[in-house]
């Protein structure tokens, strides 16, 4: 029968199960005695009432009761000093351990301890051996255990700049949280800036466009406008044009007819003879200056 352990903590169990099923021999040997007493100090008669019976083992009754929870109270106490040993030397390695109360009552496994106990203790009434005997345990600050201080302590001093560390990494990830919540703010302040700019600038591209489009309309009109005007101050030139080249005829006709009637006049006869005269006077002088 095994218990699934190495062969150290095998022998271990072996000998708290040994130290366990002497203090139940001392218990049964108690409980033994108490009705041997019984027999030896009460039944010294051959008859007795049903009310002396009764008496006789309520009296055991108590006794045994009192023998018993004791027993149990005892075995409880020894249980949690069995423990408080294994939980002190896992202290010392820094190691948690952890117990499951529902296995205590897991049948197969107690009759699994049941078998071991008979192969190991009650088989041809085996003794233990000298290897089975428990060992003193050494003190973990002498021998061997000078290497594990050293390594403790190594650790702790690890375990110490990598606190100081992690307080450094945190202060400067606090400090990256808060860089970056302003940043994320900034972005979300400049966004939307940005998108009442865009905003605006979409009103105004609008409003341009819109004026652009009046003022296409205008220009267009404007030019259709000056188009037909243009077109009608060419018609007016022409005919203008027309009617100066007629006035013109007209003046000319008028000219010479003036100039006509002027000839015929006296007054125009008499200026033409002076004319001649002082023609002809003016070329004697010439000649006379000549001379």
């Amino acid at each position: 029968a095994e218990l699934g352990l190495n062969e150290h903590h095998q022998n271990e169990v072996m000998n708290y199960m040994r130290f366990a099923r002497f203090k139940r021999g001392l218990c049964l040997k108690t409980v033994d005695s108490c009705f041997q007493n019984l027999k030896d100090s009460r039944l010294v008669e051959e008859t007795f009432t049903v009310d002396e019976v009764t008496d006789m083992l309520d009296g055991l009754q108590t006794v045994v009761h009192s023998e018993v929870e004791s027993e149990l109270i005892n075995t409880t106490y020894t249980n949690v000093l069995v423990l408080r040993q294994i939980f002190s030397q896992a202290e010392k390695w820094y190691l948690k351990l952890q117990t499951d109360i529902s296995e205590l009552e897991n049948r197969e496994l107690l009759e699994q301890v049941a078998e071991f106990e008979k192969s190991e203790c009650t088989s041809s009434n085996k003794k233990p051996s000298a290897d089975l005997i428990k060992p003193k345990l050494a003190p973990l600050n002498e021998g061997g255990s000078e290497l594990l201080n050293k390594t403790v302590a190594y650790l702790q001093e690890e375990n110490e700049k990598l606190k100081t560390r992690l307080k450094t990494i945190e202060t400067q990830a606090t400090a990256a949280l808060d860089e970056k919540t302003k940043l994320e703010k900034l972005l979300k302040d400049l966004q939307m800036i940005q998108g009442d700019q865009k905003t605006n600038a979409n009103q105004d591209i609008t409003e341009l466009e819109n004026k652009v489009a009046a003022l296409k309309c205008q220009f267009e009109k404007t030019l259709n406008d000056s188009t037909a005007n243009q077109k009608f101050l060419e018609e007016d030139l022409v005919t203008t044009k027309h009617d100066l080249l007629k006035v013109r005829d007209q003046l000319s006709i008028a000219e010479k007819e003036l100039e006509k009637k002027f000839q015929q006049t006296a007054a125009y006869r008499n200026m033409k003879e002076i004319l001649t005269k002082k023609n002809e006077q003016i070329k004697d002088l010439r000649k006379k200056l000549s001379k």
